[in-house]
């Protein structure tokens, strides 16, 4: 069985002239990223390794999440391919997983997430919102037998507030 969390960037800020991959969090993004986090850690799943777009909001919220679960850091890379708002390089991506992961944290990036999300898994969302999480399982065994899996669970970050 394979596992993908999908969890797109918290809210982000247009309060600042900057290139769009640096783009911080609001402060809502903050407070978001943080309840996700507390709802993931209660979940308690085996997260065998976690993703970041290098976007400044992604990995923010990457940071966030990671740190309010006490995840080990070193189970953590920054992947450019992350960075990708249409979905083909994100899946790709994630076809290139060494199988020995089982579970995978991903943060990134909408449409490519929300696109992601109604693809691979079996409930039809319209929108994964900012800091919404998205947790689809496979049965398979190799990331490259990817097919259509099921949506375990969809979790927002308004009904966290």
């Amino acid at each position: 069985m394979k596992r993908i969390i999908f969890i797109r960037h918290g809210k982000s800020s247009w309060d600042y002239d900057v290139a769009d991959k640096d783009r911080p969090l609001k402060e809502r993004g903050i407070t978001d990223a943080s309840n996700i986090g507390v709802a993931l850690a209660k979940m308690d799943l085996p997260i065998d390794f976690a993703f970041s777009s290098p976007a400044n909001r992604a990995l923010h919220t990457a940071m966030i999440v990671l740190h309010t679960m006490q995840a080990n850091l070193n189970d953590f890379k920054v992947v450019e391919n992350l960075y990708d708002f249409a979905g083909e390089e994100v899946l790709s991506f994630v076809k290139s997983l060494d199988n020995k992961l089982e579970t995978v944290l991903l943060f990134g990036h909408n449409h490519a997430f929300t696109h992601l999300v109604n693809t691979l898994g079996n409930s039809n969302i319209d929108n994964l919102p900012t800091a919404g999480m998205a947790i689809i399982t496979f049965d398979v065994e190799k990331w490259t037998d990817l097919t259509e899996g099921r949506t375990e669970k969809l979790i927002f970050p308004k009904e966290l507030r």
